[in-house]
């Protein structure tokens, strides 16, 4: 615990096998009272690694995708009582050491979401970000700036801490089974006025760090303008009323 909130950090895993045990031994263990990983249908001994190491495990038995992942993340970290929900890859992507600071910027009350930034400390690019991902990385979250009207250095990590009334009241429910979830989430806590701090996370990108596809990668983003301007779309029209 960490000022007397319980801290639980969920792992949406898919065939995360080879880096779980490096990502796990690097979790603040004085810190986190809970590992929570949902396993969506590896095709490799993630689940039984995962036991292995002590975690306790949910399985999908089928793929039902990454914001699928997530809503059974949070769903579960509430039911365990989570004061503080961080979600961390389990490909070793981000640095779990920054968990104790994640979850200390939630249980000071100042903020509802922290997000872990490749971007903020410059690091991203020496850290493997291939080009394009970092390039286009910028340009969406420069639009989705003007576009939202707010000054985040990136909209795309995957490394989040959540306080509980935030899950409780955001319908995350109704949000995307796929990747476009992240950006989604973010939009519901910007529509209603919660407040976001950000912390440099320096990331790694290896051969074994998961990563969609470019077809993928290009779907998503845009995915992520569609779901900008339908808020820009709604907010003009709240405006006018």
């Amino acid at each position: 615990m960490l000022e007397g909130k319980k801290i639980i950090v969920v792992m949406p895993a898919f065939n995360a096998e080879k880096t779980l045990e490096a990502t796990c031994r690097d979790i603040p263990k004085g810190v986190v009272d809970e590992v929570l990983l949902v396993d969506d249908a590896s095709r490799d001994n993630t689940v039984d690694l995962a036991r292995k190491l002590g975690l306790n495990v949910i399985v999908h038995p089928e793929n039902k995708g990454y914001g699928a992942n997530q809503k059974t993340c949070y769903r579960e970290a509430l039911k365990r009582e989570a004061d503080i929900v961080i979600m961390l890859h389990p490909d070793y992507q981000y640095p779990p050491k920054l968990i104790t600071a994640m979850a200390g910027l939630i249980s000071s009350g100042i903020f509802d979401i922290v997000l872990g930034s490749r971007i903020l400390g410059g690091q991203a690019l020496k850290g493997g970000m291939p080009l394009y991902k970092y390039v286009s990385n910028r340009i969406l979250t420069l639009i989705q700036n003007v576009i939202l009207g707010v000054k985040l250095s990136e909209y795309h990590t995957g490394y989040r801490a959540y306080s509980r009334k935030f899950l409780e009241e955001v319908s995350f429910e109704n949000n995307s089974d796929d990747f476009i979830f992240d950006n989604q989430i973010l939009l519901q806590a910007i529509s209603s006025g919660y407040y976001i701090g950000e912390i440099t996370a320096p990331s790694v990108y290896t051969k074994d760090s998961s990563s969609i596809s470019f077809r993928r990668s290009v779907v998503y983003g845009l995915g992520v303008l569609k779901e900008s301007f339908k808020f820009s779309l709604r907010k003009k029209t709240a405006h006018k009323k």
